[in-house]
């Protein structure tokens, strides 16, 4: 707990980092194309053998990269985002195992859902062309924390080189190129969880489920299912709030 309240640099020098280790994460959740389905547009029935008939019904599937995935508008692409994150981030929050030591030390709903809410808005700003770095750390402060920090002409070199060197900490092997399992997403997820922690006083301020999502968390049994319904509407209400600060900028798509 902090003793006063945080200072804007403070927040910048932790949404930095935690931009730039969101990016690989992101990547590593979208689906991989194993099978060559990016591109796929079918043909003629008569030459296409049994695997194509298969392969094109995958690529039907509105995956990222696939012909599905280009036709579908930004709001059913956010849909897909929500989604994703959430479905891992409750695995990651559900099986100790991907999260490994730092599982035993955070509490997980304000870990994984505070990371879990910051992916989403970085992968819904990218599906509106929104990758500068500075409008996302500016977009994470306003939804997560409702700051809206002067971040100037940007990181110093200095500070640069710390969110980097930050930012590779978080990343973990996936800095490295290695393949993505879920085991190294799932450990990045923490350590994303653990950078936004360090400001635990400000987590509150993040969109959270509805007053009958906490009643029901607080209950034996049923608490999980609470929770879990609660931060599944959080990331909802994140994402319609990221919608409308970009829209408030000029810069959402339709």
């Amino acid at each position: 707990m902090s003793d006063g309240p945080i200072p804007d640099a403070a927040v910048v020098g932790i949404l930095r980092p935690f931009v730039r280790a969101t990016r690989p994460i992101l990547s590593a959740l979208r689906e991989s194309d194993p099978f060559g389905l990016r591109g796929r547009h079918g043909g003629d029935d008569g030459e296409r053998t049994t695997r194509d008939k298969i392969l094109d019904a995958l690529a039907a599937a509105p995956v990222p990269g696939t012909a599905a995935w280009a036709r579908m508008d930004v709001a059913a692409r956010q849909r897909w985002w929500i989604f994703r994150v959430g479905r891992f981030a409750t695995a990651v929050a559900a099986i100790p195992g991907l999260g490994g030591a730092l599982a035993r030390t955070l509490p997980v709903g304000a870990a994984i859902g505070a990371a879990a809410q910051g992916m989403l808005l970085v992968a819904v700003a990218g599906e509106h062309g929104v990758t500068d770095e500075d409008r996302l750390v500016s977009l994470l402060a306003w939804v997560m924390f409702r700051r809206r920090p002067e971040l100037g002409g940007g990181p110093t070199a200095a500070e640069d080189a710390a969110a980097d060197a930050r930012a590779a900490e978080i990343e973990g092997d996936l800095a490295k190129g290695s393949r993505p399992t879920a085991a190294k997403v799932g450990a990045a997820v923490w350590r994303l969880g653990r950078a936004l922690y360090s400001v635990e006083d400000e987590l509150d301020k993040r969109p959270h489920g509805r007053f009958y999502h906490e009643a029901i968390g607080m209950l034996p049994v049923v608490g999980v299912l609470g929770k879990y319904l609660g931060e599944w509407s959080g990331l909802k209400r994140a994402a319609r709030e990221a919608q409308r600060w970009l829209a408030g900028r000029g810069l959402a798509r339709v």
